[in-house]
């Protein structure tokens, strides 16, 4: 029952954050996903929001371990347990490298990482870089695409993964 109170209160908190991104514009939720980790439990979500031009991610997770965790948008929408590797590697349609201290710049799939407290929960709104018509596009190609969570942190170097670990959980993101 705690478990399922500390998630009304994060996807709570989550909506409320992204009413104060892009300057006070109003939001539109434009997909959402429900996070599961790899025993099926439930584990959080992920709304795709917009204010304006401006898209996020925003990311409420609960029932992981404490510490800072990889953060990724994976190329397929497909989440199968326990190892979540259907959702194939990360979303990278510019051929970049991987991690924000890579010299030619990150990937579109490159997140931040998620900071898990002794709370076992963490939230977190991300602003992704890039026009919004090609981001969607991006986004909602036919096989769909899928928000990942990894056991550890993301280096934010080692190319293509960022050496973050198992995937832990995962959601499918779907138009609304």
């Amino acid at each position: 029952m705690a478990a399922k109170s500390i998630l009304a209160i994060l996807i709570g908190a989550t909506s409320l954050s992204g009413c104060m991104a892009a300057n006070q514009l109003p939001t539109e939720r434009l997909a959402s996903a429900t996070l599961t980790l790899s025993n099926g439990a439930p584990a959080g979500t992920a709304q795709l929001v917009a204010a304006g031009q401006q898209l996020s991610l925003a990311v409420a997770i609960t029932g992981i371990s404490e510490g800072a965790h990889g953060l990724h948008l994976h190329t397929t929408g497909s989440c199968v347990r326990p190892d979540f590797t259907s959702a194939g590697g990360h979303l990278n349609p510019t051929n970049k490298d991987h991690g924000k201290l890579s010299p030619n710049g990150s990937h579109v799939g490159d997140m931040p990482n998620l900071e898990v407290g002794n709370s076992r929960t963490a939230s977190a709104t991300i602003d992704l870089a890039g026009e919004r018509s090609e981001i969607m596009a991006w986004l909602f190609d036919a096989d769909g695409i899928a928000v990942v969570v990894h056991a550890g942190a993301d280096d934010y170097r080692t190319d293509p993964s960022g050496d973050a670990g198992s995937r832990i959980a995962c959601g499918v993101l779907k138009k609304l």
